[in-house]
């Protein structure tokens, strides 16, 4: 049996979040903006939209109990005006899920659970959204379409499988620049309700996806020259394996990944009116699928000796050697580099992320099989530029390294 901690303390801002009503779930117009419902709904999407189904394996691969080193410590890093520095004082695990709202977090070596800690009244049995993680699924699709030739390069064009595209500024971009948000396209994403996501967002709803990516037909920078982070292009790419494949992006992705993986429970990707996925965000799985899905990405695609995902698509994925400069750590953003839609760490090493709004990661070091899994409900979009959770998670995960990697 595997044990699971419920933090006895008080968790950040519970009142703010909901607890005295139960941590209600919201609706569609107010699920994302009071905060009281964040917490439910976060946490039950599926009873708030429309979604598809992935099914679980009909053989759930198995986790081992471990135990995370009780003399185990982290220091946070803070961001001053001076610059990134490391704080002198030191904390436990527990101690960061009570200054952080976080609802889940599990740390993983090898298939052991090493810690598995929940908030906010959440459990084991509880899917969690994973925002912006998605996209990296997304891209793992797109690779196994590759490898079954139903894509045939990922120098053609996007209008090659979407036909309505061609002409357009999305539909004449490469695959490739779309996996790396490199379409040079017009595209402003801040989360303030008055950006493009929003307009983009809106001109779906009404017309469709296809007219919403027609709707941004400006080039500002040549395609493959600059990253630059729009979620309306991993929509294309999602949009690109439905078309290539024949058939929905959900359904692909179960039978390609979630069985093969071993996914103890029916995840849910939200949908939109026309039936496909929001495949830039909207999944939503138990904590320990999104760490079986970690483990999977921490060797390299192979489950019990089989290779389950593409592993050169992968490798190239995830190494950000394999890019352009541009796409390198401090040259992408001024820490992470970008691949085929991960996040790419510093170092020599390989080492990389799956990264979703307000909190939501899964940070792999293939080396030393090191999976470091959290759902939370931050209070910004941004938890690096608005809040310390970024940091402080940042930390946690150095301490970890430092602890259970190979340096």
């Amino acid at each position: 049996m595997l044990v699971h901690s419920v933090i006895a303390a008080a968790a950040p801002d519970e009142d703010i979040l909901g607890k005295a009503r139960g941590y209600p779930i919201g609706n569609i117009r107010n699920h994302g903006t009071d905060e009281s419902m964040r917490v439910g709904s976060q946490s039950n999407m599926d009873k708030i939209f429309p979604v598809r189904t992935l099914e679980k394996s009909a053989r759930p691969a198995e986790y081992r109990q471990g135990k995370l080193d009780p003399a185990f410590r982290y220091h946070p890093l803070i961001m001053s005006a001076s610059g990134v520095r490391t704080d002198d004082a030191s904390y436990s695990i527990e101690e960061y899920l009570q200054h952080q709202r976080v609802t889940g977090l599990m740390v993983i070596k090898d298939g052991e659970i090493l810690f598995e800690g929940y908030q906010y009244d959440r459990t084991p049995a509880h899917r969690f959204v994973s925002h912006s993680m998605a996209k990296s699924i997304t891209s793992l699709a797109l690779g196994f379409a590759v490898e079954e030739g139903k894509i045939q390069s990922l120098d053609d064009k996007a209008s090659k499988y979407v036909k309505n595209l061609a002409g357009y500024a999305y539909g004449e971009t490469s695959i490739r620049n779309l996996l790396r948000m490199a379409s040079g396209v017009k595209f402003t994403e801040d989360y303030s309700g008055g950006d493009d996501l929003a307009r983009f967002i809106a001109i779906r709803a009404e017309k469709g996806l296809v007219a919403a990516l027609q709707a941004f037909n400006q080039r500002e920078a040549p395609e493959g020259t600059r990253f630059h982070y729009a979620t309306s292009e991993t929509y294309l790419l999602g949009l690109i394996v439905s078309s290539a494949t024949g058939r929905p992006l959900a359904d692909y992705v179960a039978e390609k990944i979630w069985k093969p993986m071993g996914a103890e429970v029916d995840a849910a990707w939200i949908v939109d009116p026309q039936g496909y996925e929001y495949a830039g965000s909207s999944f939503n799985a138990v904590l320990r699928d999104y760490g079986r899905l970690g483990m999977l990405l921490a060797a390299d695609g192979m489950v019990n000796g089989v290779q389950v995902l593409p592993k050169e698509y992968l490798m190239e994925a995830t190494d950000w050697h394999r890019h352009p400069e541009a796409f390198h750590p401090g040259k992408a953003t001024s820490r992470m580099g970008y691949g085929y839609q991960f996040w790419l760490m510093p170092g020599a090493k390989r080492r990389f992320g799956l990264m979703g709004i307000r909190g939501q990661f899964i940070y792999v070091d293939p080396e030393s099989r090191l999976v470091l899994v959290q759902t939370a409900v931050a209070r910004n979009a941004s938890v690096f530029k608005q809040e310390s959770m970024g940091f402080e998670f940042t930390g946690l995960w150095l301490a970890l390294l430092r602890t259970y990697g190979k340096q």
